[in-house]
């Protein structure tokens, strides 16, 4: 189903960026804090997001399935 990939790469892009800002703030913690704050805010809500449509995928599925049993 196209939404599983669709939410799995939204998964690895939103874990990627998460990664990124937490490097740069690691290597330079007063760089821009608040800008790299926000980037990781942003980065979850994002991950949050795609787990979600994923388990709405999952339940689709799975209620599909159910019918044509």
């Amino acid at each position: 189903m196209q939404a599983h990939a669709i939410a799995a790469a939204g998964i690895a892009s939103a874990t990627a960026r998460f990664e990124a800002s937490a490097r740069r703030t690691a290597a330079d913690p007063l760089a821009d804090l608040a800008g790299e704050t926000v980037e990781r805010l942003g980065a979850e809500l994002a991950l949050k997001a795609n787990v979600s449509v994923l388990k709405t995928a999952d339940e689709m599925t799975g209620t599909l399935l159910d019918m044509l049993a």
